[in-house]
């Protein structure tokens, strides 16, 4: 029986395509170790992005292909994730602890934008990634509810707040510390200080990745968020109706302005599946979000449905991900949250943690 030999291995898996970074597994760095004992094969797969569910599809597929070489008779698989920090605005450095800053952002109101938020970052979560979520909508903040969170945070020092939790992810919101039904009369300044406070005085801990629900439109605290808060990358929620897409290319034009990544496109209420006969109907018009992410060269993230569940359970405190885990709308969150960390695996590192400190002495 023939030896088999490494070059062997990376030949066969040169053969298996990442379908979220569209390069096979050893282009992509993917592969870091493979140890050969006689028919025995152990190969160490560690993704930059979270994948718990896809677990079990990345062993059988390397299994099956490197099962076929002559002399292969046993073959192991491991797989990790490693996720690191990545490059934000070139005046700012990534916050201590926390890895990256996604910003959910839509160009207005209505479409569904922290609804996706929250599913993300609970999806971003149940794919093995620690997450928190700033609710940054100070004049209507919904997270609270959405999480079905109660009570107000607390502090230990008198200066930092511990983030409120369920679900496995940290929160903050503006809504923990007023009445639910108080309405925040305030000015920009005072909007933008709220925010800037909710973010730095929380005592966040180590967050793989901490998703920022912003408010809809491109004013002061989208402002403040692409000149003080360091931004790894951005997502775009719309729907298919032209109104809404024209407000969606303003936020996306945006965030390029300020040196913001956009990672994808998220397309909310794609299609109606009547729940009585079946009957599809695409109501708010069809293919806006693909022609979107063809015109400005980004990826369409996903489409979800007009589900009134959708609705019902982040109304409830207990948004799709976690409420009906196992469903379709479900595995849709959870392909967006990998896609969307997979597009961020995509640009570049931060070294600015590694770079040395230069000191200038007159001796």
């Amino acid at each position: 029986m023939a030896d088999v030999s490494r070059l062997q291995v990376e030949t066969a898996l040169k053969e298996i395509q990442d379908p979220y970074l569209e390069k096979d597994r050893v282009a992509a760095g993917q592969i870091r170790d493979i140890r050969i004992e006689g028919a025995r094969v152990a190969v160490d797969v560690v993704l930059g992005y979270p994948a718990r569910e896809r677990v079990p599809a990345i062993q059988a597929e390397i299994g099956e292909c490197v099962g076929r070489i002559a002399g292969v008779e046993r073959v192991e698989v491991d797989v990790k994730w490693s996720i690191v920090s990545h490059a934000v605005q070139r005046n700012l450095k990534p916050l201590a602890g926390i890895k990256n800053i996604i910003a959910v952002a839509s160009g207005k109101g209505g479409v569904g934008k922290s609804t996706t938020a929250v599913n993300l970052a609970l999806a971003l979560a149940a794919e093995g990634a620690s997450v928190g979520l700033l609710d940054a909508d100070i004049y209507g903040p919904s997270q609270p509810r959405m999480l079905g969170i109660e009570g107000k945070p607390e502090t230990k020092d008198g200066r930092m707040l511990e983030p409120m939790e369920n679900y496995g992810i940290k929160a903050m919101s503006i809504g923990f510390l007023i009445e639910e039904e108080t309405p925040m009369i305030w000015r920009g300044p005072m909007v933008t200080q709220a925010l800037e406070q909710l973010l730095s005085e929380t005592r966040w801990g180590e967050l793989d990745y901490l998703v920022i629900d912003l408010p809809p439109g491109t004013g002061d605290i989208q402002l403040t968020l692409s000149q003080k808060i360091p931004v790894s990358g951005a997502v775009i929620v719309t729907t298919p109706q032209d109104i809404a897409l024209l407000d969606a290319r303003k936020g996306l034009k945006m965030f390029e302005k300020v040196e913001v990544p956009v990672l994808g496109i998220v397309e909310n209420m794609s299609i109606h599946i009547c729940s009585n006969c079946g009957h599809e109907e695409r109501i708010f018009g069809e293919g806006g979000g693909q022609r979107m992410s063809e015109d400005y060269n980004v990826e369409l993230l996903g489409a979800l449905p007009l589900d009134i569940r959708i609705r019902e359970q982040a109304d409830g405190g207990k948004p799709t991900v976690v409420a009906d885990p196992d469903g379709r709308v479900a595995e849709i969150y959870r392909d967006i949250a990998r896609r969307t960390a997979a597009q961020l695996a995509r640009q570049s590192k931060d070294y600015s943690s590694k770079f040395p400190n230069i000191v200038i002495q007159n001796s």
